[in-house]
This record gives C-alpha cells, sequence and structure tokens, in this order.
C-alpha cells in the first residue's frame, strides 16, 4: 500500500517504507531495497525522509 503525505509535487519525492526500522529513503518505488517492507510506504519529501533521520538507500547510492 502507498500512501502520500503532503506535497504534491512527484519530481521532489521518495519513498520511505513506514516501518520503525526503517532507515533508508528510495527514489523509485520498484527499488528493490523496499521489496522486504512489511509496513505501509509512504512517499514523503526528501527533506522530510532526511529530518527522520533516513538515509539513501545503498542500491540507489
Amino acid at each position: 500500500m502507498l500512501l502520500s503525505f503532503g506535497g504534491g509535487n512527484t519530481g521532489n519525492t521518495v519513498y520511505v517504507c513506514e516501518s520503525p526500522n526503517a532507515k533508508r529513503y528510495h527514489l523509485n518505488e520498484h527499488c528493490r531495497g523496499l521489496s522486504n517492507c512489511t509496513y505501509r510506504i509512504i512517499k514523503v519529501t526528501p527533506e522530510q525522509a532526511k529530518k527522520g533521520g533516513k538515509t539513501l538507500c545503498r542500491w540507489e547510492d
């Protein structure tokens, strides 16, 4: 399930697993780094992801 929060600017969107243990954000919603997410996948801005302590997925680095 993919949820969107705020923004609306699709050019400035990243994807985050909403798991309490998630540490990465993803540029592509089909990134293999998201394949293990058993929680919701949400769309946020890169700034929101970084503010939440997330770093860029190593598959997309």
